[in-house]
């Protein structure tokens, strides 16, 4: 540091700054499009060069100048000066706003523009660099432009009344904080620029410099230390008492030079420079000892290399290099210079610095030896090309135009002559977005901007010409389609051969069978998918096309391991009533999953219920929109947020700590199983369950490194993250020792690790090593691989290792320590029978799939779903359930992996003795108190809509048949896009949630009788009310304007689940999209649906309820507005008609004659005129029916058609015709009715209308 400048031979490069111009100013431009003087290739004046040795006089005086003389009054010195810290230019202010640069060590003059159109604006104030040009504070704007000279933004606001400093915040190069002596501070964002916010000045600053924090000096001498985030004041120095004259910050360091009273107070007009220099921390926030400077510090600079090391000069021109950690050692020079230095700067490579005095001389000094250099790695400066003369012509009256000639160009081919074998591209479509995306984005005048998602850098062109990915299965038809078409060939075969190929997953990419899969909407909605397609097997699948769906694979693995689906329903079968309770929800979607026996589910309600708990999005737990998400992965989109594979191992610790949580909230229904299994008390607490069940426990020693002082805490986790060996280094001919899972394992669950944090002995933050001493391990061991999508190689090489991954494991836990065996160490120690070994089984695994670009990765499930059977079969059964598709795998397929794509990212294993065992006594133990509780205690009988189930006397059970109807409020649009054959297309469909429940009697004196009610909050915005067709208003969902008794989802679901459980069986009209709204599974023997029963498969119209009233029941029904009682009472009464029809064998002709009856009227419910229904001229008179002669119509003697009489009206189940098919997936289908009624054939070929 000392010898900083001795190295050097100092030369002087001088120009004459500012530049006087002809008719400056006289016209001035736009600032939006400020004239700029284009880089000159040869300056006008060369500039004066010459050398000035430290001490020693310049060789010659001052360069005249450049050009012409000053307008007006003089020229003043320059306002600002900084080095350009990605190129070789020195940029030079002056009093009019006008801006100029000199590019390398010759000071080659370069551009020069204007800031402002009223050279009275005030003078250039500062420079800021950017990527996209230099950045200029003016006093009442802010210009930004190109190097090269173009204007690119300015900012004038009327807030702007005096700006003096600017500086970047913590967004970096894209946002400046800028500032002044005014009473307001302006946010602006440098990329697009406009002023973004307005903060309330703390002072009046006249510097700011960014290192650490933003360091502003104010004009009364004092410093604040401002957050660059929240630009709020952390801390203040009173550095001088009357000013600040100069100030510099870099990384942890500011140096300040000021000035004081002559005199004591501030009342005296006579100031004087300090002769010392003030340096503060701002690591430790404190102040250092100030450096020492006898001639009275002006300026200061800190280096921008030697961190440590500052240059302090005085306006004289004596300079010292001073270290700020030893300012007793100087290093002492002078530029003897004509005038006063007024501003003063060093080049970003520490190699050259510029001295601007008061006689309007700009001297640059360097090192010839070490090369003058502004930058370290500067961008070229691009000059203009000179231009060639034009050529002379002698011209004259007598000369030819022909000596003039034309451009040459018959030796070269034009550009516009294009060889035959190019050709020319039409254009590529645009990429396609998600509508939802545009409402995340803020408008402007130009258009919309925000977050870039879409993985791209800035004007980087995403190719929407790549092929669609081909590891796809073949979508399938849809229903109506092969029902139209006929079937398609069964490929059951074909996907049973490639799902027991055991080489799939050694393969380079992920093949078919593990690829993303997507749902398909025709006009028909989900219905018209054909899911069976994709699951051939006993075991449900769960749809995709929901938010956070990316947790399939999770609930399926823990659907999948009795203990943990035992908790779930023991626990859902008490009278919990908690809102929000995840694991009731569990116990949901498991029972959903175990009666849907192959067909499709989602856990849409699950899914609302983590996004409704406030724990889950500092956890990163929510998809920000599952369509986004399908349409990114579908065009290669960014994907937003932490990828899959970590955002399910979140999830995971998150459901396994609530699942703990809950499940002690209230005693489980039964715990039968647990206590036999673990040899528990009876009967256990619900915490000694959820330890033995779920918790690995221990005791932490936390030992200081500094102070060697111990501490103990217990500690208790559910999710075991594993810990894998660090990298050995290479060596020669060395063999690593073999790693196996055990050893993994045992570091996971041990973990002796090394952590910041707080000892109470050194009152301070240390480095504290953790070592667990293991009490038990529970009966469920869930694992996190913990493997990072591009982490080590070497780990990823652990998995892709054959039969790395065991199928059981045993487990010691001795003297504190976790002692973990596989294969045949496991065998030995089973035989010798000398440790208590606990031996667990693998029961499944969620696995990421890492795509190539463009699909993006996603998560699917290997689970071997032997143990979960209720006997144990003779070999294991894999199965992969990759969302709704599932189907059979060999042991050998799922439990091989593939370092490239295939990797396991959540394992759970249980321990073998649970295997297939479960319990069941919730179902014969379930609370029922619900189905009795008033949750409208305050309502009148005259008020009331239902009235409820009388214990003792109405309970529901096996043969009990109870009518049902719902509405539903729309959350979002259906989405649609027109395809290139103008038809249209639907991306997603509408998004429904359930707003009303209805449940009547439908047998028994209170027959029709509703005694269930529910109007259902919803959390989220309600798109539309549907009020048309579901009788829903705004203000009924609204508990501040609702007239009805609002429940939540989880109560009224509650309802309908106990009632399932019960074995009830439910009537209804349209019963599947019912379910699907409800998110509940409904087996075909407990549903009686007259949308199924009123249907000829003839016919591809499905009858709706009200047309079905009217045409049956001749009833009107849903005049105005929907009422779900009405509904259900009217299903009811289509049943009854139904059941008379068969007991008097005339239902295939009545069924037949109601459709063609349907058909005469357009299928519409609509009564016309009084009296009349549309089904004919006049009224119809009742009779009885069937004819009691033997002939049909009055002239076979019957005076007109009969009702038929019930045989045995007996309410039983349904025939097989009558049962509606209900999964996951949902129906398309109006309302439904009942009633009697048909056309029947005449002997002249014609039609009689048969009423009933």
């Amino acid at each position: 540091m000392a010898n900083y400048f001795s190295d050097w031979t100092p030369q002087v490069n001088r120009i004459t700054f500012p530049v006087p111009l002809p008719n400056d100013f006289k016209h001035p431009p736009h600032p939006a499009h400020a004239a700029a003087t284009h880089p000159a290739h040869h300056p006008a004046h060369p500039p004066h060069h010459g050398s000035l040795h430290p001490g020693g006089q310049p060789y010659g005086p001052p360069p005249p100048g450049i050009g012409g003389v000053g307008v007006g009054g003089g020229l003043k010195p320059a306002t600002a000066l900084a080095f350009d810290p990605q190129a070789e230019l020195l940029w030079a202010g002056d009093w009019k706003g006008r801006v100029s640069s000199f590019a390398n060590r010759e000071l080659q003059r370069y551009t020069a523009f204007k800031i402002q159109t009223d050279p009275n604006d005030g003078p250039v104030q500062q420079f800021l660099f950017h990527d996209k040009g230099v950045i200029v504070l003016g006093r009442k704007g802010v210009h930004m432009a190109m190097r090269r000279g173009p204007a690119l933004w300015n900012i004038r606001h009327e807030g702007m009344t005096d700006l003096r400093c600017m500086s970047f915040t913590s967004k970096g190069a894209s946002e400046i904080l800028v500032a002044g002596w005014q009473d307001t501070m302006f946010v602006i964002d440098v990329v697009k620029g406009e002023v973004t916010k307005q903060v309330p000045a703390p002072h009046h600053y006249k510097t700011m410099k960014r290192g650490r924090y933003i360091c502003a000096a104010t004009e009364t001498g004092r410093i604040d230390i401002m957050n660059p985030t929240t630009f709020k004041v952390e801390k203040e120095w009173q550095a001088h008492q009357s000013y600040i004259n100069d100030m510099d910050a870099s990384g942890d360091y500011i140096v300040t030079c000021g000035g004081s009273y002559k005199q004591q107070g501030p009342g005296s007009s006579s100031r004087v420079p300090d002769p010392y220099v003030n340096v503060y921390d701002l690591r430790n926030m404190t102040s250092i000892q100030p450096m020492p400077f006898p001639p009275l510090a002006a300026y200061v600079r800190l280096h921008p290399r030697m961190l440590t090391t500052t240059i302090v000069s005085s306006q004289q021109g004596q300079m010292h290099v001073v270290d700020i950690m030893n300012p007793n050692t100087t290093n002492i020079r002078y530029a003897h210079l004509q005038a006063s230095i007024n501003l003063f700067e060093i080049a970003p490579s520490g190699r050259a610095l510029v001295i601007a005095d008061n006689d309007r001389n700009i001297a640059l000094w360097g090192s010839p030896a070490d090369g003058i250099q502004f930058t370290n790695i500067g961008a070229p400066i691009t000059f203009p090309e000179p231009e060639e003369p034009a050529p002379h012509v002698d011209w004259g009256v007598d000369t030819p135009l022909s000596s003039i000639g034309m451009p040459f160009y018959y030796g070269t081919m034009l550009f516009s002559a294009w060889p035959a074998d190019i050709i020319s591209d039409a254009g590529a479509p645009p990429p396609q977005f998600d509508p939802n995306f545009i409402n995340t984005l803020t408008k402007a005048e130009w258009g919309y901007y925000g977050p870039n998602k879409t993985g791209l850098r800035r004007n980087q062109i995403e190719d929407t010409r790549a092929a669609k990915a081909t590891n796809k299965l073949q979508a399938p038809k849809f229903l109506s389609e092969r029902a139209r078409d006929g079937p398609m060939p069964d490929n059951h075969a074909d996907q049973e051969t490639l799902a027991q190929d055991a080489a799939e997953s050694l393969k380079p990419e992920p093949p078919p069978i593990y690829g993303t899969l997507e749902i398909k909407y025709s006009r028909f909605g989900v219905d018209d998918f054909d899911f069976g397609f994709f699951n051939k097997t006993k075991y449900a699948g769960l749809e995709n096309q929901i938010p956070n769906s990316y947790a399939n694979s999770l609930l399926q693995v823990m659907n999948y391991t009795p203990l943990i689906r035992n908790m779930a329903l023991q626990h859902v079968a008490t009278s919990c009533v908690k809102d929000l309770c995840l694991l009731c929800e569990l116990g949901f979607v498991f029972d959903m999953l175990q009666k849907a026996e192959g067909l499709t589910c989602h856990a849409t309600n699950l899914f609302k219920t983590i996004t409704g708990r406030s724990e889950s999005q500092p956890l990163d737990l929510l998809e920000e929109d599952h369509h986004s998400h399908r349409v990114s992965t579908a065009t290669g989109g960014a994907q937003t947020g932490p990828l899959p594979h970590a955002r399910v191992q979140n999830l995971c610790r998150f459901l396994m700590d609530q699942t703990k949580t809950e499940y002690q909230s209230i005693q489980p229904i039964s715990t039968a199983l647990e206590r036999q299994l673990l040899k528990l008390p009876d009967p256990p607490s619900p915490e000694e369950l959820t330890s033995k069940l779920l918790t690995t426990s221990a005791v932490v020693n936390i030992n200081c490194t500094n102070c060697r002082t111990e501490t103990t805490r217990t500690g208790a986790v559910q999710v075991i993250d594993l810990i894998y060996p660090p990298p050995r280094p290479a060596i020669r001919n060395a063999r690593a020792p073999r790693t196996t899972f055990s050893q993994v394992l045992k570091m996971g669950v041990e973990k002796e690790v090394g952590t910041k944090g707080w000892c109470g002995n050194c009152k301070r933050y240390q480095t504290l090593q953790l070592r667990k001493t293991i009490q038990s391990v529970p009966a469920v061991l869930t694992i996190n691989t913990a493997m990072a999508t591009h982490g080590q190689q070497e780990n990823r090489k652990l998995w892709a290792t054959p039969g790395w991954l065991p199928e059981e494991i045993g487990v010691i836990v001795s003297g504190g320590q976790f002692f973990c065996y596989e294969g045949e160490d496991l065998r030995v120690h089973l035989q010798r029978g000398a440790h208590d070994i606990t031996v667990y089984s693998l029961m499944g695994m969620v696995v990421n799939i890492e795509h190539p670009p463009p699909q993006k990765p996603h998560l699917v499930a290997m689970v071997n779903v032997a143990h979960s059977e209720p006997t144990p079969p003779t070999e294991s059964k894999w199965h992969l359930f990759n969302d709704f598709s599932v189907r059979r795998v060999s042991s050998a397929e799922a439990l091989t992996f593939n370092a490239a794509w295939k990797l396991p990212s959540v394992l759970m294993y249980q321990i073998k003795q649970a295997n297939n065992r479960s319990n069941s006594e919730w179902k014969t133990r379930l609370d029922t108190s619900i189905l009795y509780k008033d949750l409208s205690p305050h309502l009148s009988e005259e008020e009331r809509t239902y009235r409820l189930l009388e214990k003792g006397v109405e309970d529901p059970g096996p043969g009990t048949i109870a009518g049902l109807d719902t509405e539903y409020v729309s959350l979002k649009d259906q989405e649609i896009q027109i395809n290139s054959n103008g038809e249209k297309e639907t991306l997603r469909p509408m998004w429904l949630a359930l707003g009303r429940v209805s449940v009547i009697r439908a047998q028994g004196e209170g027959e029709g009788e509703a005694f269930i009610d529910d109007w259902i909050t919803i959390r989220e915005p309600v798109h539309d009310y549907l009020t048309q067709y579901s009788g829903i208003t705004a203000g009924d969902l609204d508990a501040r304007t609702s007239k009805h008794t609002l429940v939540t989802l989880k109560t009224a679901y509650r309802k309908i689940w106990t009632l399932l459980n019960l074995g009830v069986t439910f009537l209804g009209h349209g019963l599947r999209q019912d379910f699907r709204v409800m998110n509940i599974h409904v087996p075909r023997a407990q549903v009686i649906d007259t949308a199924v029963i009123y249907h000829l498969s003839a016919w591809r119209r499905v009858l709706s309820l009200s047309v079905l009233s009217r045409v049956v029941l001749r009833e009107k029904i849903q005049q105005g507005q929907h009422d779900s009682v009405e509904d259900a009472v009217a299903a009811l009464r289509l049943y009854r008609k139904y059941q008379e029809y068969v007991d008097a064998g005339l239902w295939e002709r009545e069924i037949e004659g109601i459709y063609m009856r349907c058909k005469a009227i357009g299928f519409n419910a609509k009564f016309e005129g009084g009296g009349d229904n549309g089904l004919g001229g006049g009224q119809v008179k009742r009779t009885d029916t069937p004819p009691t002669g033997g002939g049909v119509g009055e002239k076979d003697g019957v005076a007109g058609p009969t009702t038929p009489v019930r045989k045995a009206a007996v309410l039983g189940t349904a025939s097989a015709s009558a049962m509606g098919s209900v999964g996951g997936s949902g129906v398309a289908g109006g309302s439904a009715g009942f009633g009697g009624g048909s056309f029947t054939p005449t002997r002249g070929g014609g039609w009689q209308w048969l009423a009933g």
